[in-house]
């Protein structure tokens, strides 16, 4: 937990780790939402449903 005159940034590798969350294939659908600010915002809804479906897919897989 953060103390209260700690401030929280959302720049990799700041809090001491690489940015990473340690799964693969959640890091993957992290990665592909890197170029979002360069799409139209038109296309940002099916961006975020594959990556939606991604995450679930990943998250959702057996573990072994």
């Amino acid at each position: 937990m953060r103390g209260m005159n700690q401030q929280h940034t959302d720049e990799p590798g700041t809090d001491g780790t690489d940015g990473t969350t340690g799964v693969a294939e959640v890091d993957a659908v992290l990665a592909s939402l890197d170029g979002l600010a360069d799409l139209p915002v038109a296309e940002h809804v099916a961006v975020f449903e594959q990556a939606h479906e991604r995450l679930r897919r990943a998250l959702d897989a057996p573990s072994g």
